[in-house]
């Protein structure tokens, strides 16, 4: 497993990326901003158009750091990361279990998915007593209930995908009341995703993204192809099994937004509005989340299967591990993450 060390996040859309003997160097407008030695760097996230030298990407790749380039607005464009060298044999099994096991996998998933999102509500409800007689909000978990046993019921992904999107817009139908600090202006009052088109949606769709792309990492260190999954379909350029395994921790994204909601760390002149309609983080907008983000990843979590205390940062990389150790046959049946 791979030490948990730092993400380089370059938010100025003018810095360029350089190599400069065991450092990476940023400059912007030739300028040096400053240098870290490669011992300190585990993954570099890059929101500029300019990118990184040539130099330095080769040196990233002997080092097996993956460098992800995201567009300002927070679109994931493309990673570039050294030839992986996991086990043939495991990619082979991971193709063998998908086929065989695909819909058991998807079922758990989904079900995890459920049971999270009512801890999310849950959370809320127990710090704001107010909103536990709220009708909207019992219809809702209700249904993520119901949910859970249906999907055990469900005899295609399919079907199981079509009960996953009735229960993401029951949930979000009453996310604006998790919003629970009358002070904020921020509001939500539907989940859209390409674009956001308000600023809830933007900080959602920012963070998910982040989290996919820790996920696809921490899939490649392992020796598992993160293109090939068993639920989300197979798609050119997509990380389908990142996406997959990231559904049962949403529930994470989800209580770090409304932490940043509640809290007022993001207000509305962290955003900016595009002619299109659509809403994006400005510059200062995403250096504020991904400075928290930083933060809430240094701070510890026991882990509801292995019963320790882990970074949070480290999630992805111990579900990773678990779910390579089921690929293997090392334990008959992974075990989705549950929030306590």
């Amino acid at each position: 497993m791979r030490k948990l060390l730092n993400t380089i996040y370059i938010t100025n859309e003018q810095a360029y990326l350089c190599l400069d003997g065991e450092n990476l160097v940023c400059k912007v407008d030739d300028e040096y901003k400053f240098r870290i030695p490669f011992d300190n760097v585990e993954n570099i996230v890059c929101f500029s158009y300019l990118g990184c030298s040539p130099a330095l990407m080769g040196k990233c790749v002997s080092k097996c750091i993956p460098i992800n380039f995201v567009s300002p607005n927070g679109k994931f464009l493309a990673k570039v990361c050294g030839e992986t060298k996991g086990n043939v044999f495991l990619r082979v099994a991971q193709i063998d279990k998908f086929r065989n096991d695909g819909l058991l996998l998807t079922q758990n998933t989904l079900a995890a998915k459920f049971c999270n999102s009512l801890q999310v509500i849950k959370r809320t409800l127990h710090d704001n007593s107010h909103l536990r007689d709220d009708e909207e909000i019992r219809s809702v978990m209700s249904v993520l209930t119901e949910s859970v046993n249906e999907m055990y019921l469900t005899e295609s992904i399919e079907s199981a995908m079509g009960i996953e999107g009735n229960c993401a817009r029951n949930y979000f139908s009453v996310f604006n009341k998790l919003i629970t600090n009358p002070k904020t202006s921020l509001s939500f009052e539907y989940r859209s995703k390409r674009p956001p088109l308000d600023p809830v949606n933007a900080v959602l769709s920012f963070v998910y993204t982040l989290y996919t792309n820790e996920y696809a990492a921490a899939l490649e260190t392992v020796g598992l192809d993160s293109y090939i999954g068993f639920c989300h379909a197979l798609r050119s350029g997509r990380s389908s099994l990142a996406c997959d395994l990231v559904e049962e921790t949403r529930c994470l994204v989800e209580r770090f937004v409304l932490t940043l909601l509640n809290l007022k760390v993001i207000t509305e002149k962290d955003f900016e509005k595009q002619i299109s309609g659509a809403v994006w983080l400005n510059e200062d907008g995403r250096k504020k989340v991904l400075q928290r983000w930083q933060e809430k990843k240094r701070t510890d979590i026991v882990h509801p299967y292995l019963k320790q205390k882990i970074p949070f940062g480290l999630i992805p990389y111990v579900q990773s591990n678990i779910f390579a150790k089921y690929v293997r046959g090392d334990i008959k049946e992974y075990p989705s993450f549950l929030l306590k």
